[in-house]
C-alpha cells in the first residue's frame, strides 16, 4: 500500500466526473431525468428505484433523499426504493425468481405517469430489465442509470440513458451518486 496508490484512484475518479462535466449530450439527459421527475412529482406520482449490490444500497439512498430531505426542509416526495422490503423480495425470490423481484413490485405498485430509475454498472441487470419492460407495459416512465456501454439492452428499453463515461464499475458507482444527487438538487430546487 501506498500513498501514490491513494492518489491514483482519487485521480481515476475525478477524471471520469471531469468526462461526464466536458460532455454536454449526458449533462442534457441528467437535465431532461430531472425535469421528468420533477413534473412526475409535482403531477402527484411518485418514482421507484430498484438495483442489485451496490445499485441496491445507492436506490435506497436516492429514495431516502427524496422522501426525507436533500439540502433544505420541503414536504416529502413520494419515492420507493423496490429493494428494502425483504418479505416481498424472498417471496417473490423463491415464488416466481430472482429475475422478477423488481418486476412484481412495479407492477403492484407502479401506475401510470409514476417513475422507474433502474440502476445497473453493467446495463443488463435480467431483473431490472424486467422492471423496465413491465414499466413500459403499464405506462411507467423509465430512466436508466447505466456505466459506458451503449449496447446495454437497459438502454434500448429506457425512455432516458444517464450514462457514467467509465466501465470500471467504482467510477460507474461515483458517477451516478453524484447524477443522482444532483438530480435530487434540481428536483428539490423546483418544489418550491
Amino acid at each position: 500500500m501506498s500513498i501514490d496508490r491513494i492518489r491514483a484512484t482519487f485521480q481515476a475518479s475525478i477524471e471520469a466526473k471531469q468526462a461526464l462535466l466536458a460532455d454536454e449530450t449526458r449533462l442534457e439527459a441528467l437535465l431532461a431525468a430531472a425535469n421528468l421527475a420533477s413534473s412526475i412529482l409535482a403531477g402527484g406520482h411518485k418514482i421507484m428505484l430498484c438495483g442489485n449490490g451496490g445499485s441496491a444500497a445507492d436506490s435506497q439512498h436516492i429514495a431516502a433523499e427524496l422522501i426525507g430531505r436533500f439540502e433544505r426542509e420541503r414536504a416529502p416526495m413520494a419515492a420507493i426504493a423496490l429493494t428494502t422490503d425483504t418479505s416481498a423480495l424472498t417471496a417473490i425470490s423463491n415464488d416466481y425468481g430472482y429475475g422478477q423481484i423488481f418486476s412484481r413490485q412495479v407492477e403492484g405498485l407502479g401506475r401510470r405517469g409514476d417513475l422507474l430509475i433502474g440502476i445497473s454498472t453493467s446495463g443488463n441487470s435480467r431483473n431490472v430489465i424486467k422492471a423496465m419492460e413491465v414499466a413500459k407495459r403499464i405506462g411507467v416512465h423509465t430512466v436508466a442509470l447505466v456505466g459506458d456501454k451503449p449496447q446495454s439492452e437497459m438502454c434500448e428499453i429506457a425512455d432516458l440513458v444517464l450514462a457514467a463515461p467509465s466501465i470500471n464499475t467504482a467510477r460507474i458507482q461515483e458517477c451516478h451518486i453524484l447524477m443522482m444527487h444532483t438530480l435530487c438538487q434540481l428536483v428539490e430546487l423546483e418544489s418550491d
